[in-house]
């Protein structure tokens, strides 16, 4: 009687927090799902009207819809192997005895905690210039011509940027992982004659499994979002070619005033972050349990 009386407690406590959060979620998601059918133009609100699924239509049939989605899921794909296997790297070297291994942590993790404009400056004016930046200095001193990043590689380009952005946080992620993991264990593998590859293959990875979905997950969610990056380097070009789906909902939106069709983009964002990251999320749990 007891516990019953402690666990409906338990649940009228947190009842407010839950509701809370269901309103924050579903009522922008509602409102944005009852723009998608209307045909609304803020400078010219008169002429707004219920259009059912032609802002849909319209937003797939924009010449730029298929470059954003295949440029989304590059991004997040790239981004994505980059940070699990840097990550991993830089986690079992940290782990390791060193002399500063505390300010050497903080040195890695610190990316991190720069804002996405002004990474996207950084790597923009200071290191991917091709005039004076970090990268046409070693390309001149080896006597090669210096690469417009950002012209030539546009998408590339982003994806260095959020990579070296988010291998801080999965770097963090794994190495608290790979901490937990028992010493005894890694004596048992050794005086069993087992070697480093074996010790990570059968041993480290499976343990990092979970911290590996942790990552899989969170960088996901919020991958499917950049748009500061693409924004301050590229501005979505040469093209389309670095335009990916959220960007194309602010060009909608902010640009061409388009509010319905912006929101029928924003409703497809989600569907697809949620099937990219039910994917992702299942598949990377299969290879690691095996």
């Amino acid at each position: 009687m007891a516990t019953r009386q402690t666990s409906t407690l338990a649940r009228f406590m947190m009842a407010p927090s839950v509701i809370l959060l269901l309103v924050w979620m579903i009522v922008p998601l509602a409102v944005t799902l009852w723009f998608s059918f209307l045909q609304y133009n803020p400078l010219n609100p008169i002429r707004d009207g219920f259009i059912g699924f032609s802002n849909y239509a319209l937003f797939f049939k924009n010449p730029a819809f298929a470059a954003s989605i295949v440029n989304t899921l590059v991004l997040v794909l790239a981004v994505l192997a980059i940070t699990i296997v840097g990550g991993i790297l830089l986690a079992l070297l940290l782990d390791q005895p060193m002399w500063g291994q505390g300010i050497v942590r903080i040195l890695v993790i610190s990316p991190f905690f720069v804002m996405p404009p002004v990474a996207a400056l950084v790597w923009k004016n200071m290191i991917m210039h091709p005039g004076y930046g970090v990268f046409a200095d070693i390309a001149r001193f080896f006597g090669v011509q210096p690469v417009d990043w950002f012209a030539d590689l546009p998408l590339f380009s982003i994806i260095i940027i959020v990579a070296w952005q988010w291998l801080p946080f999965a770097t963090l992620i794994l190495l608290t992982s790979l901490q937990s993991l028992d010493g005894e264990q890694k004596e048992a593998a050794e005086m069993d004659g087992a070697g480093f590859l074996a010790r990570f293959r059968y041993l480290t990875l499976p343990h990092l499994a979970r911290a590996i979905t942790v990552v899989v997950l969170i960088e996901t969610i919020f991958l499917l979002s950049v748009y500061a990056e693409i924004l301050v380097t590229t501005n979505g070009g040469p093209g389309y070619a670095s335009t990916n789906l959220p960007f194309l909902v602010y060009q909608k939106a902010l640009l061409e005033f388009k509010i319905g069709q912006a929101s029928a983009g924003g409703i497809i964002a989600v569907i697809l972050a949620n099937i990219v990251a039910l994917f992702l999320m299942r598949a990377v749990g299969k290879n690691l349990d095996k």
